[in-house]
């Protein structure tokens, strides 16, 4: 009969086992725990130092940070997903070192140092440039709506949000009549004075929503009056350049300044903010403002989600999604993600300039060619690339499925597009714009493979914070493969 190997499930250990014999060598746990040790968790450090010494212990950041970028690797965000690996996966366990942190200490972790850990994709993009993956030679710019964490019912216009108002009102004062009619039937029957009820769930519910969707409205309204306060005081500024013009005769002067003053005064009886609340953050990147009318209140199409204010209804595969715009720049030779962002705009066109200047900052070098879709042509799109030395490659759209040329109207074949088509259909031209295929869409597919296909966390900023570490952990992915197949090339037969 045949005998088989020894298995003993019940036996314990003679001498304790190496963690480093828990998993196959070369295992992306054991890449992380490596890389971490040449990454900088100072900032992580610092912040945890800072607190007061007394009480329970705090995890190590290393720790911490290599169960986030080994979950989020994997396809594992959620805290509690964590928290359960730590005892059920391999993996985890390793990355744990034998510690079960509480999937609340991992999610206040994520969430107190969420901008030193989106800080980790610039030192990753530095070992991948290290290790020569990044080429610089065709930089490829795409953009994928990610669904926000916030469903698009939950979105209401402002003339709708008017009408429901008046709605829910209404509903309101009907409950209080019926009321008011069944207390006086009770009060002839068992006599006045009995003491009063609390409200009706169903009334509590109509009054909370009635509530929100005045305070939601409130909002809208002030985001967009101070968007035309904004504007207002740009006009300002620019009627003074006027105004200080020598060659502007002194009637043209006078008449600047008066016009100039009176948008300052608009723009400061539409900004006139008694809140404390923080000024939205600045930067490049464009950002979706709800339609207004000139006095700077809201159109009647102007919508604000309840759920996530700063999510915008945007298309995705022909179908509408409560989303985010979320942009990448992949360099081509190994996939690299050497930019990435994310806003609430929906169209593409505005983000090529932002995110050109990601590349050269990142890299510290100016990328040969650039190569972006139809979404993202403009003229000022062509002449921000040449401003930075880039060559050009966007598709100016008006053509077909077949390949031809669309008829376009005449005010629609502007010089520049004439230019770049004719670029593209060039030899050179049309094998330089055929590389982005497999260049940035391939990438965007290995995101939504790893089961990213949605946002974590509520607002602008905690979301862009969160796309950029997931990027972060696409290029840590991409560096272990590159390692991992040195490693076996070099290794003896």
């Amino acid at each position: 009969m045949k005998t088989y190997r020894p298995y003993s499930p019940e036996q314990s250990f003679l001498l304790p086992p190496s963690p480093r014999e828990w998993l196959p060598e070369g295992h992306l746990a054991y890449f992380v725990l490596d890389l971490l040790v040449e990454l900088d968790l100072g900032e992580i450090e610092k912040a945890i130092q800072s607190k007061d010494p007394r009480g329970e212990r705090p995890y190590s950041p290393r720790m911490m940070t290599a169960l986030l970028l080994y979950g989020y690797a994997v396809g594992v965000f959620s805290s509690r997903k964590i928290e359960t690996a730590t005892f059920d996966d391999v993996a985890f366990r390793v990355l744990a070192a034998g510690e079960h942190p509480h999937f609340t200490s991992i999610n206040e972790f994520r969430a107190r140092h969420r901008m030193a850990l989106a800080k980790l994709f610039d030192q990753i993009l530095k070992e991948c440039m290290s290790a020569g993956l990044v080429k610089l030679g065709h930089v490829a710019i795409d953009g994928t709506k990610m669904k926000a964490n916030a469903s698009k019912h939950k979105a209401m216009s402002y003339e709708r949000m008017n009408k429901e108002e008046q709605r829910i009102k209404a509903e309101i004062e009907h409950y209080f009549e019926l009321a008011e009619k069944i207390d006086a039937e009770e009060d002839a029957l068992y006599g006045a004075g009995q003491q009063a009820q609390d409200l009706p769930a169903e009334l509590r519910r109509r009054e909370d929503r009635l509530a929100k969707i005045r305070e939601v409205r409130a909002a809208l309204k002030k985001e967009t009056e101070k968007a035309r306060a904004l504007e207002l005081q740009q006009l300002a500024n620019d009627l003074r350049t006027k105004a200080a013009d020598p060659s502007a005769s002194l009637k043209k002067q006078g008449e600047f300044e008066t016009l100039a003053a009176r948008h300052d005064q608009q723009a400061a009886e539409l900004d006139d903010d008694d809140d404390d609340s923080p000024p939205p953050p600045v930067d490049d990147l464009p950002r979706n403002k709800p339609p207004k009318r000139p006095d700077g209140t809201p159109k009647p199409k102007a919508q604000r989600n309840f759920t996530d204010p700063d999510s915008r209804i945007m298309m995705r595969d022909g179908a509408f999604v409560q989303a985010y715009n979320a942009q990448v720049a992949v360099d081509e030779d190994h996939q690299i993600i050497v930019a990435a962002a994310l806003s609430n705009q929906s169209t593409d066109v505005e983000y090529f300039e932002p995110m050109l200047r990601r590349v050269v900052e990142n890299c510290n070098a100016v990328p040969e060619r650039t190569t972006a879709d139809s979404g993202y042509f403009s003229s000022e799109s062509l002449r921000a690339a040449e401003a930075i030395g880039t060559e050009p490659f966007i598709s100016p759209g008006g053509h077909a499925r077949d390949g031809s040329p669309d008829e376009l109207p005449s005010w629609h074949q502007t010089a520049d597009r004439m230019r770049m088509r004719t670029l593209l259909e060039t030899e050179r031209g049309h094998a330089a714009y055929a590389r982005r295929k497999a260049t940035v869409e391939p990438v965007i597919g290995q995101i939504r493979t790893r089961g990213i296909r949605q946002m974590s966390f509520r607002g602008l900023l905690k979301n862009r914070l969160e796309w950029v570490f997931i990027c972060a952990t696409h290029n840590l992915l991409k560096l272990w493969r590159s390692r991992r197949s040195t490693a076996l090339a070099a290794a003896p037969a």
